[in-house]
């Protein structure tokens, strides 16, 4: 390979890295402040909390910094060890990625019940009337009402007798329509309020952004196998330029 060709991959391949550097250091930032500030959310799935948004955020970012870093110092330093250890945790994480892809879309139809039966569970022994700061469960299932227009999981009635109000056919006030709402129209019977529960509002959200989430997961996979192809060639390049001092072709 050419001096020009080696450098170019090497300082491309170093560089996309860095950006990605900062980026996974960005994501742990994010993933830490979500855990400080929203801990309200890991209460929405009580048996899954490692699922919630801060906790992907800082597994990530983990990740991404960590993958970063080996790229970097391999290409920067042009260590071949590095640059292997590089490629096998890439091919490691995309293995990964194809066995629990496949695994989500057999049982696709069972992770669908099991997300809804824990927003159930999560509702019904985890909402707390007391606790009404901005970050908690109560406003977080209120935002949720408003946003998307709904009530409860699956319906309205996934809010009676829960343990927060054990003997009441209430719901939150925020499952009233705008146009009655006022303080306590929870409580009311035969108030307006949505009928529609929440998680299909959410499913029909993200189904209306497959196309985006498509192209999300095209650009990881074109950068990993960018990463793959990269390193591999710097691995090698690494070995015949060590063994020659000129950068003639090899086999």
């Amino acid at each position: 390979m050419s001096i020009s060709g080696y450098t170019c991959i090497r300082i491309s391949f170093c560089w996309i890295n860095v950006i990605f550097w900062i980026t996974g250091c960005g994501l742990l930032g994010v993933g830490l402040w979500l855990r400080i500030a929203y801990e309200g959310y890991a209460s929405l799935l009580p048996q899954y909390a490692l699922l919630s948004a801060d906790s992907l955020a800082i597994a990530f970012g983990t990740i991404t910094f960590i993958f970063s870093f080996f790229a970097c110092c391999g290409s920067w330093f042009q260590n071949r060890c590095m640059l292997i250890t590089y490629f096998c945790l890439v091919v490691f994480i995309f293995l990964l990625e194809f066995v629990f892809g496949s695994v989500a879309f057999v049982f696709r139809e069972s992770l669908k019940h099991t997300l809804s039966e824990e927003l159930q569970n999560g509702l019904l022994h985890h909402y707390n009337m007391t606790s009404q700061g901005p970050n908690s469960l109560v406003q977080i299932w209120d935002n949720i009402h408003v946003k998307f227009g709904c009530c409860g999981v699956k319906s309205y009635e996934d809010w009676y007798m829960i343990d927060a109000w054990p003997d009441e056919k209430w719901v939150p006030d925020s499952c009233c329509l705008p146009a009655n709402y006022d303080l306590n129209c929870g409580k009311v019977r035969d108030a307006g309020i949505y009928t529609q529960g929440c998680y299909a509002q959410i499913n029909n959200f993200f189904i209306r952004r497959l196309d985006i989430i498509g192209f999300v997961g095209i650009l990881i996979a074109f950068f990993q196998l960018y990463g793959l192809i990269s390193s591999m060639i710097l691995f090698c390049t690494v070995k015949h330029k060590r063994s020659s001092r000129t950068y003639k072709s090899y086999s």
